[in-house]
């Protein structure tokens, strides 16, 4: 998995692309990390569209985002979700948990 971060006016996105399983953890871990403590970042978005698969594993650390973002006070929407992906993101329920866009 590849992930790529733009900012601008206060908000952060994080474009993923590829496969987004257990061996991206500590790639997508550190693509979001530091936008936590960054006082002028108020939101995250997570740009989905060239993600061509995700795991359980994936849920997961989309979960633990949702949890920090959270705690450090910053809104996250996840963006341009569609074909396997949506369905599997819809399957779990994830949008009751992540607006989704």
């Amino acid at each position: 998995m590849q992930a790529s971060i733009t900012k601008e006016s206060g908000t952060a996105e994080v474009r993923l692309s590829g496969r987004f399983d257990f061996n991206a953890h500590r790639d997508f871990r550190n693509a979001y990390e530091p936008l936590m403590a960054e006082s002028d970042i108020s939101a995250v978005t997570i740009d989905m569209g060239g993600v061509e698969y995700l795991d359980s594993s994936a849920l997961g650390m989309l979960l633990m985002l949702r949890d920090k973002a959270g705690a450090a006070n910053k809104a996250l929407t996840l963006t341009n979700v569609r074909g396997p992906v949506k369905q599997v993101l819809e399957i779990a329920n994830f949008g009751k948990l992540f607006r989704i866009a």
